[in-house]
């Protein structure tokens, strides 16, 4: 019996031709899915899965823009050295995966670890930053509570259908909303050689919270988007975000947690595509 492609299933809900792509960098190989013409848009997703995390984004995206999503390395098809895992590292393999495309500047949408990530990059290459999105993001000083932390690491330490179902309700508003293959491959994706080594050689250092002094450094044009039934990261700390970050203002998704993406997609993905284009919310 043929194994379901997981990952395959869920870049075929795209309309628009998507480009699985493939470069070798000096810190690793790296896998990224290319999709439309345009000003780049580089997206990068959470700690899980990979890529393919925005397939209810892809399209919307890539009818504005040129969106280049990467499997961070680590994770999805991308290699996964021994390595900290933390913010830094992450910043450098980001750089070296830009300058390996040839691209010099971009829009950076980040989701959750993908934002903590696309701040540090912003503060370390503010030049190669246009816009900044910032989509539940880590590094905020947000910290999950008992249920959601357990959740994750049982996720991640043994994961299962089981573990990802209990995950589930403490991602989204609705479960259901959540295509059931990106759990399917968010389990794949762990089980794989490796896969679980940013949890465990990161040990959630890429999260840590970011200080006041250098959220204030950070002048990019910053929308912050937030589901407003987050459980792992309270909009509390975007509130508080927005008012240290000279040029950042603060969307709140009514009837979305931790994946407005998949909670409320058109809303979300309007929001970006406005933003990015008018430096409108709405």
């Amino acid at each position: 019996m043929k194994v379901p492609d997981y990952r395959q299933a869920l870049i075929d809900k795209a309309e628009l031709p998507v480009e699985q792509c493939e470069i070798v960098t000096r810190f690793a190989r790296t896998a990224y899915l290319l999709a439309g013409t345009g000003q780049p848009i580089l997206c990068l997703h959470g700690a899980g899965a990979g890529a393919v995390t925005w397939y209810p984004s892809i399209d919307a995206i890539a009818k504005c823009f040129q969106l280049i999503a990467p499997d961070i390395v680590g994770y999805g098809e991308s290699e996964k050295p021994d390595a900290p895992y933390d913010r830094p590292y992450f910043s450098a393999w980001l750089k070296d995966f830009l300058d390996s495309l040839g691209v010099d500047q971009v829009h950076l949408v980040g989701l959750s670890q993908g934002g903590a990530i696309a701040l540090q990059f912003a503060l370390e290459n503010p030049h190669r930053v246009g816009k900044l999105v910032l989509v539940d993001s880590g590094g905020l000083g947000g910290q999950p509570s008992f249920w959601p932390m357990a959740a994750m690491i049982w996720m991640n330490s043994f994961p299962s259908v089981a573990a990802n179902r209990f995950n589930s309700r403490y991602l989204l508003c609705d479960p259901k909303k959540r295509d059931t293959n990106h759990g399917y491959y968010s389990i794949e994706v762990l089980r794989k050689p490796g896969g679980k080594k940013p949890f465990t050689q990161g040990r959630g250092a890429a999260v840590s919270a970011i200080t006041d002094e250098a959220l204030g450094q950070i002048g990019n044009e910053t929308l912050v988007i937030w589901g407003e039934e987050d459980q792992l990261f309270s909009v509390a700390h975007a509130e508080a975000a927005v008012q240290k970050m000279p040029n950042a203002r603060l969307l709140r998704i009514k009837d979305a947690g931790h994946l407005p993406l998949m909670d409320q997609p058109e809303i979300f993905n309007q929001s970006i595509i406005n933003f990015l284009n008018t430096g409108e919310d709405t």
